[in-house]
């Protein structure tokens, strides 16, 4: 289990006020009073009355485990191979865009601290610092670039092309954002990319390309920029598209649905993220762990499904793993941590993340990842898709 060392410790305090966070929440009190009102709105909202941001995070508390006693665990074994990238725990970094607008050294600090943390990162189409940068920021990381696909399609092999280049090991394809969610700080705010900082895997080719740009609005500057260069038209016949031109495996990060999991894997994914964007796109939809078991039954098995959006929790990434999860994926934490200490910061929210994780599979008798089974979790309301019919009164 990594343990934070003395120096981080001493780094992250001359950076916060008071004591050094002890967990997510603390990060984010801390973010929130550090960001201007328009970078947190962006980071911190979701659509319409965020009625899914918050259940994202309610539904991990409506599971309850059932815990194994009397079983070693002296010596544990965290680690996992997700699509041949190595990790010391079963995280992902999810893709955040625009990372400067939070910390001057964006996604390089965090791209930094991944690598000295053993975890994969996945950088942002709307990066603000070039993929070759990022990737040159921390070479020995393992790191996935996700897509969104432009109605011009050239420029967008013109980046899954430099990804393969770059040394990227998969491909987290969006698919759940034909348009931008309605979010109504960015509206309120006027959300702009701020002038001194550009889409950095565009502007750093040609500096003049609309892609690199967000003009600002009289609404939100981000929702303009979709509409007008996000192709629309994207559908299933596309992932053929997509795998013709590139030797990198395809996650398909958007997938809620059994019937949408099917189609993926009979489409030729070799994941899928069980998303819904952070509650950032359509309010109303399942909490990601609701719909975590009937994707996971969908592929029986065949391609790894990675769990994101609202783990907060060491705790949270064992019953994402009990219902089926290979691993998990993190946004906003590390935003919030990247916010308040930069490269630091990042680290140690990924270091309380793992001991987390490690304390609840150690008090559940888990000694490694495989160890963690569906039966150590139940329900306490109703839900569909339980496996365990011999304890389906329970899970």
């Amino acid at each position: 289990m990594v343990q934070t060392a003395g120096g981080d410790m001493a780094l992250i305090a001359n950076k916060v006020p008071g004591m050094v966070p002890v967990n997510v929440g603390e990060y984010h009190k801390l973010a929130k009073a550090k960001l201007p009102a328009m970078v947190y709105g962006y980071y911190a909202s979701g659509a319409d009355d965020m009625q899914t941001l918050q259940d994202n995070e309610d539904a991990f508390k409506r599971l309850r485990f059932r815990p194994r006693v009397l079983i070693d665990v002296s010596a544990q074994d965290l680690s996992t191979v997700i699509l041949g990238s190595s990790s010391a725990f079963p995280l992902v970094l999810a893709p955040t865009a625009m990372q400067r607008m939070a910390h001057p050294e964006g996604e390089l600090a965090t791209a930094r601290a991944a690598a000295r943390a053993g975890v994969p990162m996945t950088l942002s189409s709307w990066s603000t610092t070039s993929l070759e940068d990022v990737m040159s920021a921390a070479p020995n990381g393992h790191k996935w670039f996700q897509l969104y696909v432009y109605k011009d399609r050239e420029i967008t092999l013109q980046l899954v092309r430099r990804a393969e280049a770059a040394g990227y090991r998969a491909i987290a394809l969006t698919v759940d954002t034909p348009r931008l969610g309605r979010r109504e700080a960015d509206i309120k705010n006027q959300f702009a990319l701020p002038s001194h900082l550009t889409m950095a895997n565009f502007a750093s080719v040609d500096p003049s390309a609309e892609q690199g740009k967000m003009d600002k609005t009289s609404g939100s500057g981000l929702a303009a920029y979709v509409a007008g260069l996000i192709d629309q038209s994207l559908s299933w016949k596309d992932i053929a598209w997509l795998k013709r031109n590139t030797r990198l495996p395809i996650l398909a990060k958007g997938i809620e649905t059994g019937e949408d999991a099917a189609i993926a894997l009979e489409a030729g994914c070799a994941g899928i993220i069980v998303s819904n964007h952070g509650a950032r796109q359509l309010d109303g939809v399942i909490a990601t762990v609701d719909a975590l078991e009937e994707v996971v039954q969908a592929v029986r098995g065949r391609i790894p499904v990675l769990l994101d959006s609202g783990v907060r929790r060491g705790t949270d990434i064992v019953k994402a793993l009990a219902l089926g999860a290979s691993a998990v994926m993190i946004g906003r934490p590390y935003v919030w941590a990247l916010a308040t200490a930069g490269e630091e910061g990042v680290l140690h929210v990924l270091q309380l993340l793992q001991n987390e994780f490690a304390l609840a599979m150690a008090l559940c008798g888990c000694v490694k990842v495989s160890d963690i089974k569906r039966e150590m979790v139940i329900r306490d309301v109703y839900a569909p898709h339980d496996v365990k019919m011999q304890l389906k009164s329970k899970l």
